[in-house]
């Protein structure tokens, strides 16, 4: 669903005008879950789970080459037949082992429960090739001693390699990593009812964390099963502010249409994943219309924009393209920056804080374009034209955006993203009033990481905000390309983003 879709649901509700963002200070959050990430997390269980069938390919195919070595090095070549023998065991393994189930984060995270999975499955893939290579009449060219060496030394490396995941898993669920931090939304029998039955699968990878209901405590119980009620909705979104949060469950009946609606009008704007639990509605659906917590039924209603390999692609993406554009434009930001500091006194760069992944604050580098005396950290007045705060330099540097570059470190560093919503000043306006006071849902721009350049940036929506519709237009633009995200989007934004910057109508 996209977000479009569901501004229209809640005005379909009576939602009307812009509504404040609670600060993240009205629900602080325990001290144990002070650990909120700089961004979303790049290792998640689906990731790791992907990452550790590449590394037993690659173990595997080592093993069976290295044991070929040291046995038959000299005596019989590593010929094409042995390596297809090798390889193929080496590919097998790993699907046999995905179909027993070995790669779930209930079998990563201890080796016992696995064991038997692991050695059958490996069995297999032996049994398999074996059977191959006996019905295609080959097998008397391989060696019997390699092929049982290979057995024993791949078992082996695979239940070391188990072990060192599960030291791994043990070390990074110790900071509070691969469990999805999970609020629950409603509380009575439903909420009850929902919380044992999360608590009673260990491998629902579901931590709980406490309970918002925005009903009053002499309706709401202050504890739900064990767990204590942290406040409202509202409440909630300056909890996900403060800590990591990674999925909201409600408990409220579907049937309380408008309730949720208004729910969702606060909750949607955050980086999360929003689901409604199924026990709270007696309608049935065919289990295919369920996703699956653990064992448990939900329905889905927000997804996260970007996650598991998105998350790594996308920073891969920053990280190498950024780097390259870096070391390529090194010899035009030298010249900038000799031109700032050449026409005005001052520091060549000028460090401003903005909003960045859901709402944290960050550090941004640019070069300095205005003179120091009439600097303006927190854009509480945005340049306009023939600003006499801007120096003659940056007035050029301005207009070209090449005032942004040194924003290329904050994409090393990862706070930012090549491509993204523009971050913006802290008092940035439209119109003499706040951006989020001008536009209903404009903190869902922060659902992803900003970036140096974006949709709304080559669609001529960048510069001066001295209207209400201009920011309305960069908002709309930007939830566009956070719903309709992918690389190739990304790629086709910065080709167009140098033609983009010959229209400077806005820029100031």
């Amino acid at each position: 669903m996209s977000a479009f879709d569901v501004r229209d649901l809640l005005d379909a509700a009576g939602r009307t005008g812009p509504q404040a963002e609670p600060s993240p200070a009205q629900a602080m959050p325990p001290a144990e879950a002070l650990t909120r990430p700089a961004a979303p997390t790049l290792l998640s269980p689906v990731v790791l789970a992907g990452c550790v069938r590449v590394v037993e390919f690659v173990l595997i195919a080592l093993v069976g080459i290295g044991i070929h070595q040291a046995q038959l090095a000299g005596i019989v070549p590593l010929s094409p037949r042995y390596l297809a023998a090798t390889l193929g065991i080496a590919a097998l393994a790993p699907l046999l082992l995905q179909a027993a189930g070995a790669y779930r984060m209930a079998s990563l995270r201890a080796l016992g429960g696995s064991a038997l999975r692991l050695v059958g499955a490996w069995s297999l893939a032996f049994l398999v090739v074996a059977a191959v290579m006996v019905f295609a009449k080959i097998a008397d060219h391989y060696s019997r001693v390699w092929l049982a060496s290979f057995f024993a030394g791949g078992l082996a490396a695979l239940i070391a390699e188990r072990l060192a995941v599960v030291r791994f898993i043990g070390l990074q669920m110790q900071r509070g990593h691969f469990d999805r931090r999970t609020a629950i939304v409603g509380g009575g029998a439903v909420a009850e009812d929902l919380i044992r039955a999360l608590d009673a699968q260990a491998d629902s990878g579901v931590r709980i964390v406490g309970v918002f209901d925005d009903r009053g405590d002499m309706r709401s119980d202050t504890v739900v099963a064990g767990y204590p009620k942290l406040g409202t909705v509202s409440d909630l979104v300056g909890y996900a502010r403060a800590t990591r949060l990674d999925l909201v469950i409600f408990t409220i009946p579907i049937a309380a249409e408008d309730r949720i609606l208004q729910m969702l009008a606060k909750l949607w704007v955050l980086p999360i994943d929003i689901r409604v639990s199924a026990q709270a509605s007696k309608l049935r659906l065919r289990p295919r219309a369920y996703s699956y917590l653990g064992a448990v039924p939900v329905l889905d209603v927000f997804d996260k924009p970007m996650a598991d390999w998105d998350i790594v692609a996308k920073n891969i993406f920053d990280r190498v393209v950024g780097l390259a554009m870096l070391l390529a434009l090194a010899p035009v930001m030298l010249g900038v920056a000799l031109a700032v500091r050449l026409t005005s006194p001052g520091p060549v760069l000028f460090r401003q804080k903005r909003y960045g992944f859901n709402n944290e604050l960050i550090e941004v580098f640019k070069f300095r374009s205005m003179y120091v005396n009439q600097s303006d950290a927190g854009a509480a007045k945005l340049v306009t034209r023939d600003d006499p705060r801007v120096t003659p330099v940056g007035r050029f540097i301005r207009k070209t955006s090449l005032d942004e570059l040194p924003q290329l470190f904050n994409v090393i560093k990862g706070e930012l993203s090549l491509v993204g919503p523009r971050p913006h000043a802290l008092q940035a306006k439209a119109a003499n009033t706040l951006y989020d006071q001008v536009v209903d849902g404009y903190f869902a721009r922060h659902k992803v990481k900003p970036g140096i350049t974006g949709w709304a940036q080559v669609n001529g929506w960048r510069g001066e905000t001295d209207t209400s519709d201009k920011i309305q237009k960069r908002v709309e633009h930007d939830l566009h390309y956070i719903e309709n995200w992918s690389i190739l989007f990304d790629i086709r934004i910065m080709l167009a983003t140098p033609i983009a910057l010959f229209r400077t109508k806005n820029a100031y």
